[in-house]
């Protein structure tokens, strides 16, 4: 079918065995994690064997061995490009692709008399499958779903975030082209790319994972490509319960407000859950609701049949045809929409959200980055501000508080986990000010021996905030009731134990 030659030349000329780019590549499949090598590097192998906290993803080899393996691996996988058309195997079937893959390798490796152990020859094919049809290296890391970041600096240096701690992986490319293909191959997926024109780029993978990477000349020590993965199985507020983010009576407060339709915005700091609650949140919208997202990287998971979902695009080689988050909310209100969600507010088109919370899109959310509910709205504020808008502070504030119904806070603590610290109101304007109300807080009471903080949600002791009105139309007034008086007796108790 590829036409194979039938003589492989002995003296096959070497190159990266960085893969060449596939046209409309296949998914990259589900796959369990393999065994794989590590790279070269004498230093670094004896510093990786030495660190008790490097996560073993691949076999460990020591350095000659790789040079050698390298070696080998770059003559087959040159002597492969030579034997396949890469147009056909695009159209296979991703498992029939790979098998095609497998048997003409074997067939090199015989022709050539490479001498191989079953097990050296399994890790090379991988390898060589991962490589033309997948991201290489990075295959068993995105097979596997307890990882929520990937952080890749340069081609010798690969972290992970797992259970809340990130730790250094022994994954390696051979080397920065290598590591800039696998780059090219996920940015251009999306219709984007990244070079040294244009060396910082936001994407994602098809499975939603936001990718962003940054390329010399900006990123000194080779290009940095860092991963936000998805899980397959999305979070839902009740798991959130069970892992500790929240209470049960604040899981029941936060059902109320995506399902009473309050405009909420979410506010956190980097990776402390802010996209995953929203999801959570949208998960309570009608089904007959029309809702359309607005992100730089399309990563929500809304599961609503009536759903749009917008994506900015950078600008063209020429610098033009840009489109910006403010451009996308200024259209989708011109869509019909009965709620936006903006992934994530950073600039002038919070004005536009404002704007459009005000004025009959009620349940309208969206994500931002502050440490506290407080210095959120401060934080609207002067994005709206460096946005050129010329309007008074006070003016701005009214704007704000007539807009936004409630701020949530996710945080990520010290020892790694995620919980939601704050569901604060917004009340209103006294004079200048912006007056909020605290209706949920944890409270953090110590930690344990093994240094895993200990804490508590409860309620401030409110139990009619002023959205129990929305709550009260849409008769889930008792429910909200219910849930914060018996926060406050279960609060009672602990106090007056």
């Amino acid at each position: 079918m590829f036409g194979k030659r039938t003589t492989f030349g002995g003296n096959t000329p070497g190159v990266s065995e960085a893969p060449r780019p596939v046209p409309s590549a296949p998914p990259r499949p589900e796959a369990a994690p393999v065994s794989r090598r590590a790279s070269d590097g004498d230093a670094m192998a004896a510093r990786m064997r030495s660190n008790e906290d490097v996560v073993d993803v691949r076999a460990p080899a020591d350095a000659q061995r790789d040079k050698e393996y390298f070696h080998t691996k770059s003559a087959i996988f040159s002597a492969l490009i030579d034997s396949i058309d890469l147009s056909q195997l695009a159209t296979m079937e991703q498992q029939a692709a790979r098998e095609e893959i497998r048997d003409i390798v074997a067939e090199i490796i015989a022709l050539k008399s490479i001498i191989m152990s079953i097990s050296e020859q399994e890790d090379l094919l991988e390898d060589i499958c991962n490589d033309v049809l997948g991201y290489g290296p990075l295959e068993p890391l995105l097979a596997r779903d307890d990882i929520a970041d990937i952080m890749v600096n340069g081609s010798q240096r690969c972290y992970i975030e797992v259970g809340g701690k990130v730790k250094l992986t022994n994954v390696r490319f051979r080397d920065d082209a290598h590591l800039m293909n696998v780059c090219q191959r996920i940015v251009s997926q999306v219709g984007r790319r990244v070079d040294e024109s244009s060396p910082i780029c936001d994407a994602r993978l098809p499975d939603g994972s936001r990718v962003n990477v940054i390329a010399p000349p900006l990123s000194i020590d080779g290009a940095a490509l860092t991963i936000r993965k998805f899980k397959k199985d999305k979070l839902t507020l009740q798991q959130l319960v069970k892992y500790g983010s929240i209470s049960p009576e604040g899981a029941e407060v936060l059902r109320i407000l995506g399902r009473v339709r309050a405009n909420v915005l979410i506010s956190g700091g980097t990776g402390s859950g802010k996209t995953t609650l929203l999801n959570c949140l949208t998960a309570f919208i009608e089904k007959d609701e029309r809702v359309i997202t607005c992100e730089d990287s399309a990563e929500l998971q809304l599961q609503q049949p009536h759903v749009v979902r917008l994506e900015t695009r950078p600008p063209n080689l020429e610098g033009e045809g840009e489109i910006t988050m403010r451009d996308l909310i200024k259209n989708c209100l011109r869509m019909r929409p009965e709620r936006i969600i903006v992934g994530e507010v950073r600039g002038p088109e919070s004005f536009d959200l404002l704007q459009a919370m005000n004025t009959g899109h009620d349940g309208s959310m969206g994500t931002l980055h502050a440490n506290s509910p407080r210095e959120a709205l401060s934080r609207l504020e002067s994005m709206i501000t460096m946005g050129g808008y010329s309007l008074p502070s006070r003016t701005i504030r009214e704007m704000i508080t007539s807009s936004i119904d409630v701020v949530v806070q996710a945080a990520r603590l010290r020892d790694g986990s995620r919980r939601i610290t704050h569901i604060t109101e917004i009340l209103g304007m006294e004079g200048d000010v912006i007056v909020t109300q605290d209706v949920f807080l944890y409270d953090i009471m110590g930690e344990d021996g093994n240094g895993m903080l200990l804490g508590r949600h409860r309620s401030t002791g409110i139990t009619k905030p002023q959205f129990a009105e929305r709550a009260r139309y849409f008769n889930e007034e008792a429910n909200l009731v219910e849930a914060l008086e018996k926060s406050n007796t279960e609060h009672r108790q602990m106090v007056d134990s």
